[in-house]
């Protein structure tokens, strides 16, 4: 069995101690080499250690895991971020794509982000810089997301995006300039994240961005002529809804 070294850096004790035994419990593969109790003493200790993942609380008595961040030169390890944030603070990790888990940790959801962990070999430097600013400027509306596809991480200009079509667990985005970007996540959670962006679902396996829809044809079941000539069917459940949208537009 392959083992993976972790380091802690939480300023409360009890969620230090929370996390060693979920992994001693959950995750016998992973070994704890280090932990530390705020930004300061975690910044000395990855200096001299470098962990295969680190679990990285946000907000500390003395500053926040971005500011240990940018005490280091380089993140060449995992971060899960441990977080008891509000909403605007969630809906930046969804959009930076990042794996978070919410205080107090629920162990499936700790598996589950160590399943990811063991699968992903990519390095996430970018990811790590876009939610430090997504979360700064949490007030200003989100004009980016980061799609994280087999081999790399993309942050592309929502605007851009014509559609999105799904293929069981696999989303593929469709673009402006012709460009395709397939991600392994599902329709529903770019659904739900998009939203509020104008892109709606008028499909089981197709969202839409409205600012690029061209016509809406009735005849034949119905469906829509996108800006880039494709037609994308609209569900017959769908249909009253895409009425009212349109309508909106």
């Amino acid at each position: 069995m392959k083992k993976y070294t972790a380091i802690i850096i939480d300023d409360i004790e009890q969620a230090r101690t929370t996390i060693k035994q979920d992994l001693a419990t959950y995750a016998k593969d992973f070994d704890v080499i280090g932990e530390a109790s705020g930004v300061v003493k975690g910044a000395k200790l990855l200096k001299n250690m470098t962990p295969d993942i680190l679990f990285l609380d946000i907000q500390m008595q003395d500053g926040s895991g971005f500011d240990l961040l940018d005490l280091l030169s380089d993140i060449s390890f995992k971060i899960i971020f441990i977080t008891a944030s509000d909403a605007h603070g969630i809906k930046a990790f969804r959009y930076a794509a990042i794996d978070y888990l919410l205080k107090p940790i629920d162990p499936d959801e700790l598996t589950e982000a160590l399943k990811k962990f063991r699968e992903s070999g990519i390095n996430e430097n970018d990811k790590y810089k876009f939610l430090s600013d997504r979360l700064k400027n949490h007030h200003k509306p989100n004009e980016r997301l980061a799609l994280h596809s087999q081999d790399k991480i993309q942050i592309v200009e929502i605007s851009t995006i014509l559609r999105c079509e799904s293929s069981v667990n696999y989303t593929t985005f469709f673009f402006q300039d012709g460009q395709q970007i397939v991600v392994t996540r599902t329709l529903k959670e770019f659904g739900d994240l998009l939203s509020e962006q104008g892109f709606f679902r008028v499909h089981q396996s197709h969202l839409v961005n409205t600012k690029h829809i061209k016509e809406y044809v009735k005849a034949e079941g119905g469906h829509l002529i996108m800006n880039d000539g494709n037609l994308i069917p609209v569900s017959v459940r769908k249909r009253p809804e895409v009425m009212k949208m349109l309508d909106r537009l």
